[in-house]
């Protein structure tokens, strides 16, 4: 791995397979491994359960728990290791406009612009893509219970506000995979194809395997 690339994160819509890939690759770069930890969050079942009345203090835990994992990373010394995440920072914007009424994602925006969000930028994106088919059949399989009262329009939502915004993504290099016909945390062969992209990604965006369903091109 090029000492350039200390800090690879991995995103993409729920179900896309962020966590098994971000686990793997800090495995194999015996990289730090940094998680969402979604589970910390204790409004996220009932947001699940009944959205529109726990979808802003469900979106301000997740903004505080980022702001503290800003500092983290900050503090910590990049040059003794890399690290590897499943979640970028600004993912909590994509999620606060696609369920947050507009009174209160004013709020929650005035909430953020008064914290210091300044965690170090990676040296890679990989955003993983997949039909909301997939995207379905994989919440299902994995079978975390609040995750089963996912609806297909939610997961068509959130697709289309992470296409939004990679489309307009410009802070560093992006690979954009197509997660739907490959399985790098299974397939040894797609792992490794992958493992290898990633070594070779100098700059700008681009595609593994590429069917990018419509996204940014």
């Amino acid at each position: 791995m090029p000492r350039s690339l200390r800090y690879l994160a991995i995103e993409g819509p729920i179900g896309v397979g962020k966590t098994s890939l971000a686990r793997r690759l800090a495995e194999t770069l015996q990289f730090d491994l940094v998680l969402e930890q979604a589970e910390e969050n204790p409004f996220l079942e009932r947001f699940y359960r009944d959205p529109e009345p726990n979808a802003l203090p469900t979106q301000l835990h997740f903004l505080f728990q980022r702001a503290r994992q800003a500092q983290e990373m900050r503090q910590a010394d990049l040059f003794a290791g890399g690290r590897v995440a499943d979640f970028l920072l600004e993912k909590d914007r994509i999620f606060a406009r696609l369920t947050l009424r507009d009174e209160e994602y004013r709020l929650y925006e005035q909430v953020y612009q008064g914290l210091t969000l300044d965690a170090p930028t990676p040296d890679l994106v990989v955003y993983l893509q997949a039909p909301v088919e997939v995207l379905v059949e994989r919440v299902q399989r994995r079978g975390i219970p609040y995750e089963q009262q996912v609806q297909a329009d939610y997961l068509r939502r959130l697709s289309e506000a992470y296409m939004d915004f990679f489309h307009r993504y410009d802070a560093g290099p992006l690979l954009i995979v197509n997660a739907a016909t490959i399985d790098p945390v299974r397939r040894e062969a797609d792992f490794q194809d992958l493992l290898q992209r990633i070594h070779a990604i100098e700059g700008g965006r681009q595609y593994y395997n590429p069917t990018p369903f419509g996204g940014p091109g």
